[in-house]
C-alpha cells in the first residue's frame, strides 16, 4: 500500500501571516548566511562571531551549526554521499522555515558538493540566500585539527572524511570568500555585515 505522500493527499497549507510581515515586526528582512568549508575552516567560529555582531545591532538570528544538526535531527544519517546529501537536504528547509519566520539564519557546514549548495539556494527567493566560501586550505585545517578528525582520517579510525577520502567542491559561484588564516576574524565578521547591509 502506498504511504500518504505517494498517494497524493499531502497538500501544503496556504498560511495568512506571510514572511515579509514576521521580517518587518523584527525590522529587518528574513535571510540565510551559508558558510561551506572543510571541517577547521573557522565556520562556527565566524558564524559566533556574525550572530554576535548582528545580535548588538539588534537583528533577530540563529545559527543552525552541522554538528549540532548531526547530533539531533540528523543523527540517523551516515557520512556517505547520499545521507550527506540528505542531511544538507534538512538543514536547508529547516533554514528555509526560520527565514519565512523573518530570521537571519547563519548556517555553519562544510556542505561539500555544489549540487547540494545549489538545491539549498533554489529554496530560496533572490537575495535571501548569501553563500560564504570559507576558503581556508586543508592544509591548514589539516595543522589546526581541532576535533583530532583529520588524525583519525588518516589512521582509518573516520571514514568518508572530507579532504582525506571524500572530496570538497569549492563553490563556483559564491557571493563571498573568507580565509580565515589570512584575514583576522573580526575584519572577517565586520566585511560580512558589511555585505549584508548592502545587499
Amino acid at each position: 500500500m502506498n504511504d500518504l505522500s505517494q498517494a497524493g493527499f499531502i497538500h501544503p497549507f496556504a498560511l495568512t501571516v506571510q514572511p515579509w510581515q514576521r521580517a518587518a515586526l523584527k525590522g529587518q528582512r528574513g535571510r540565510c548566511i551559508w558558510l561551506t568549508g572543510y571541517s577547521g575552516a573557522g565556520k562556527s567560529t565566524l558564524a559566533v562571531h556574525l550572530e554576535m555582531a548582528l545580535l548588538s545591532r539588534s537583528q533577530h538570528t540563529f545559527v543552525l551549526d552541522g554538528d549540532n544538526l548531526r547530533a539531533g535531527l540528523c543523527q540517523d544519517l551516515g557520512m556517505g554521499p547520499e545521507e550527506r546529501r540528505e542531511n544538507i537536504r534538512r538543514m536547508a528547509e529547516v533554514a528555509r522555515l526560520m527565514v519565512d519566520a523573518g530570521l537571519i539564519v547563519i548556517v555553519a557546514a562544510i556542505s561539500p558538493f555544489e549540487a547540494d549548495r545549489q538545491a539549498a539556494r533554489a529554496l530560496f527567493a533572490e537575495h535571501e540566500f548569501f553563500l560564504v566560501h570559507v576558503s581556508t586550505s586543508l592544509k591548514e585545517c589539516a595543522r589546526r585539527d581541532p576535533k583530532g578528525l583529520y588524525r583519525a582520517a588518516r589512521e582509518g579510525r573516520v571514514r568518508q572524511f572530507t579532504g582525506v577520502d571524500s572530496p570538497y567542491e569549492a563553490p563556483a559561484g559564491a557571493d563571498f570568500v573568507i580565509d580565515t588564516a589570512a584575514l583576522p576574524l573580526e575584519q572577517a565578521t565586520s566585511r560580512l555585515v558589511a555585505a549584508l547591509q548592502a545587499g
